[in-house]
């Protein structure tokens, strides 16, 4: 066998293999991210009757706001605002910009409790005589060591706050239904969805 042939079946195979690689890892990442929106999503499911995700309501004023998670919960229904941030968050409520920061790294990103505040209002315009109520949920790969702001909560926390339906028995928020059934007929799925 001629030694070019064999150098280039070796390049080949190594080239393949190297492929491969590749590909399991961006499988496995891509996996590993479906898996932990899939918890999310339970995690939501558990303390609701009903969950929209990534939709478009009417902002009364001839928009659109994005809602990441809307759910109907025994207290009524619940605007979420989802935020996966890692690392230690400084915000408060008069705050223009919160920071986090990660190591020796550090983001902003604007205060979002205006933004929550807007949703909930918009929320309401939609819910007439039903409660309405928002939070921003961290992941639990965020710490606030100066204490959290209002409306802001992690999402491991989110159980204790509106707590699962009695096995058995009726959901509590089964009495805002015809509320949440309008309206979710009005919200649209979102362009910024998530995945």
């Amino acid at each position: 066998m001629n030694p070019n042939d064999v150098i280039f079946q070796v390049t080949v195979a190594v080239m393949l293999l190297g492929l491969v690689a590749v590909g399991c890892v961006a499988g496995w990442r891509r996996w590993d991210r479906y898996r932990a929106r899939r918890q999310l999503i339970r995690s939501f499911e558990a303390v609701s009757a009903a969950v929209l995700r990534d939709v478009l309501i009417p902002d009364g004023s001839g928009g659109q706001l994005h809602i990441d998670f809307l759910l109907l919960t025994g207290r009524g229904l619940l605007v979420v605002d989802y935020r996966d941030v890692e690392g230690v968050v400084f915000g408060g409520e008069h705050m223009k910009e919160w920071a986090v920061m990660n190591g020796s790294r550090r983001t902003t990103f604007l205060n979002p409790l205006e933004a929550l505040y807007d949703r909930i209002a918009a929320v309401k315009l939609l819910a007439g005589e039903v409660p309405v109520d928002g939070r921003i949920v961290f992941t639990s790969r965020s710490k606030f060591p100066k204490g959290r702001p209002p409306r802001v909560m992690r999402l491991d926390l989110l159980e204790a706050e509106y707590p699962a339906a009695v096995p058995g028995s009726p959901h509590p928020a089964e009495r805002y239904r015809s509320a949440w059934d309008q309206l979710a007929s009005q919200a649209e799925p979102s362009p910024l969805a998530r995945g």
